[in-house]
Formats: structure tokens, sequence, C-alpha cells
């Protein structure tokens, strides 16, 4: 695997989780809390899975992970179009989902092309 800093998945995703906290953090301030440990163990766990990746046993092994770690982007992804959409909850950015959407794209393409290698 490569290094960590030239990894881009391994970087948007550990960016990703940073702002996830800090988003977790504004439900918690309006006593949201079920809702913030949702949205921040989901957001969180695609960094931790891809990281995880990196020291995968085989290939097998590492397609497994980052699968997980695709999953828990569409489970946050619910959450936060879930904040999104009610009026009650603080609206997540719209960057914040841009870059949800970017990660899962990556993710994507990252399971495909190691099913053909």
């Amino acid at each position: 695997m490569r290094n960590d800093k030239e990894n881009i998945i391994v970087n948007k995703t550990f960016e990703f989780a940073l702002n996830i906290i800090e988003f977790s953090e504004g439900l918690y301030r309006i006593n949201k809390f079920s809702l913030a440990n949702q949205i921040f163990k989901s957001g969180t766990s695609i960094g931790a899975n891809v990281k995880e990746a990196q020291n995968a046993e085989s290939k097998a092994d590492f397609i497994h992970k980052i699968k997980i770690a695709a999953k828990e982007a569409d489970e946050t992804e619910y959450w936060l179009l879930l904040c999104l959409k009610s009026p009650h909850l603080n609206s997540p950015e719209e960057k914040l989902l841009l870059d949800l959407k970017e990660i899962v794209l990556i993710l994507s393409k990252i399971i495909s092309t190691s099913k053909i290698k």
C-alpha cells in the first residue's frame, strides 16, 4: 500500500471524520444525543475501515473492509439527509454532503478496480 501522505482516500476520510465530529458536537449542543451518536459513529467509521484496509491480510480482506467503509458512508448519508430535511435539526453544510459523495465514488472505484486485478 502507499504511504498515507499519498493516499487520497485515507486523507479524505480522515478530514471527513474531523468535520463529522464538529457537526455531531453541534447536535449535542441542541440535545440531539442519539442522532449525534449515530452520525458520529458511522461518519468516523468510514475512515477507520479505510485505514484498517491498508493493512489487510489479503485482497479479499481489503475489498471486504472497503465495502464496510462504503456501507458506513451510505448510513452517514442517510443521517445527514435526515438532518437536512428536518426543520428541527441542524442542517449539514453542503460541503459535508459533497465530500461524502466524493468519498463514496472513490470507494466504489476502489472496489471495482480491486475486483478486476
